[in-house]
Formats: structure tokens, C-alpha cells, sequence
């Protein structure tokens, strides 16, 4: 067996490196300016190492028919590992990746290469572009964890960005957000309220520790007008090796509180992490 080697090159939007994982053979751990991005095993896409991914994985899972096809749209990319997921875990899905980053893009497929008859199709766009110029109720999911650095980019946070997911979404569909932050939650707050405005059916998930505020940390929005199964996504999250609690109806309208939605014009970033939050020792 021939060691596998870390990649480390400048991308488009900072420094990317590729490292293998000890453990497990053909394992990679992508990071862009030190801040983890994305981890996949090769011959195990299923595997979901970050506990967001399988959180978001089980939100995946448990949408309409156990294997069904979907028409998904990932928003960011990082080294594709939820494409490669739904790939297997229901094949002959229609996949688009839209990835800022052409650089990084272009690393991860020459060294993390995407399986023959994938069905995933990339492009090196803004996100918000792109979703502007996608046709209406064209896509069942539509997944965001696009992070500029280990923030999410302002124009991604607004009220406005919230009524395009909700045009491209069909009326079944569902929409997933990665997103970071710590009390008193300003940001996850104002997140939620925006799509509280568009949606009818609203899910948060997130480890007990950080609702109750004492760490800074990943927080899964999940948004839909249909309502969601959630007894059997907090059967799921609370089975987890680090279970996750699953907020709905009054829960999260109370954790909302007087929060309000945020026009495109006074937008903001996510909060940048602690020292130390996401980083790799």
C-alpha cells in the first residue's frame, strides 16, 4: 500500500490542505486557512465524521421515501462529502454543487475524484447568483454550508436570500443550513426569524450545550412548508455518539423571542468562532 501524502495548495479564497486520516485508509480531511471544512472516506461515503454532517445526514434521510431520487442543490462544497453521500444513499439523484471557489473545486476533484455516473454536476458560482437565475420549485432539497473563511457570508443571511430558497424549492421541499454561533444567539436568532417569515414548519438541531449557551458551536436550521418528521429526527439525533436536541413549535418560537427577519441592506456575516472553536491542533 503506498502512504498517502497531504496536498497543500493557495486556492481562490485561502490556503487548502489535504490530509489523510491515520485510521482509516482512503480517509481525507479538507481544511481551508486552518478551519476544518469537510471529511471523507472514499471507500465509505456514508461515513459521516463531523457531527453537523451526520445530523444534516439524518435530516436527508428522513425526508419523503426511505432511497428515493432527489433533485438536490448544494450550496457550497468543500470535498462534496454530502453529494457523495446522497449519490449512494439514494441513487439516481440530480445533484448541483455551487462552490465559489473554483480552485478548491478543482483540487478536490483531482485528488478526492467523484465516482463514475454520480449524477452530481459542479459549478464554480456565488451561491446567491446562482439561485437567483434557478428556475422556480426546480429542486426537492436545497443544503447551505457555505462558509467564507468560517463565516457565513452576509449576502447568505437575509430575508431576501430566504424567499429565493423558498422559490426554488418545490412545495414539498426541504431546506438545511450548517450555521455557527454562541449565545445570546443574535445571529441564529435572526436566521431563524427569516425563515420563520417564508416557511410554514421550522427545525433547529443542536447539542444541548450549545442552546444552553456554554460553548460556541454548530447549529443545523432545517426549514420546510410540509411538516417534518420530527420524532423521528430526534429518535435519530438523540442516538448520535454526541446526541443533538431537536427544537420545533413553541420550543423554537420561544428561543426566537423578539427576534425580527434581516433585509439584504443591514445583513451581517455569521459571528467569527473563539480561538480554538473549529480549529485542528
Amino acid at each position: 500500500m503506498t502512504e498517502s501524502l497531504p496536498v497543500a495548495r493557495a486556492v481562490d479564497h485561502g490556503f487548502a490542505k489535504l490530509m489523510p486520516d491515520v485510521d482509516r485508509e482512503r480517509a481525507w480531511l479538507l481544511t481551508v486557512d486552518g478551519a476544518p471544512q469537510s471529511y471523507v472516506d472514499l471507500d465509505e461515503p456514508t461515513h459521516l465524521e463531523f457531527e453537523y454532517a451526520q445530523r444534516l445526514g439524518h435530516v436527508l434521510d428522513s425526508i419523503g421515501e426511505a432511497g428515493r431520487p432527489l433533485d438536490v442543490v448544494h450550496l457550497g462544497g468543500g470535498a462534496l462529502t454530502l453529494p457523495r453521500y446522497l449519490a449512494v444513499t439514494r441513487p439516481g439523484s440530480r445533484q448541483d454543487v455551487v462552490e465559489a471557489d473554483r480552485a478548491l473545486l478543482e483540487l478536490v476533484v483531482e485528488h478526492l475524484p467523484l465516482p463514475e455516473g454520480a449524477g452530481i454536476a459542479l459549478h464554480a458560482a456565488d451561491a446567491r447568483g446562482w439561485l437567483e437565475s434557478a428556475p422556480a420549485a426546480s429542486a426537492d432539497v436545497l443544503l447551505a454550508d457555505v462558509f467564507g473563511g468560517s463565516r457565513v457570508p452576509a449576502h447568505l443571511t437575509s430575508l431576501e436570500y430566504a424567499r429565493e430558497a423558498a422559490r426554488v424549492l418545490r412545495s414539498g421541499g426541504v431546506y438545511l443550513a450548517n450555521l455557527a454561533d454562541a449565545a445570546p444567539f443574535a445571529f441564529l436568532r435572526s436566521q431563524l426569524a427569516n425563515f420563520a417569515e417564508v416557511f410554514e414548519e421550522l427545525v433547529l438541531i443542536a447539542e444541548p450545550a450549545v442552546l444552553r449557551g456554554r460553548r460556541f458551536g454548530n447549529a443545523v436550521l432545517v426549514a420546510a412548508q410540509l411538516p417534518l418528521d420530527t420524532p423521528a429526527l430526534a429518535r435519530r439525533t438523540a442516538a448520535d455518539a454526541f446526541p443533538a436536541r431537536v427544537e420545533h413549535g413553541a420550543g423554537l418560537r420561544k428561543f426566537i423571542g423578539a427576534a425580527r427577519p434581516v433585509r439584504d441592506e443591514e445583513a451581517v456575516p455569521s459571528p467569527e468562532p473563539p480561538d480554538g472553536a473549529f480549529g485542528i491542533g
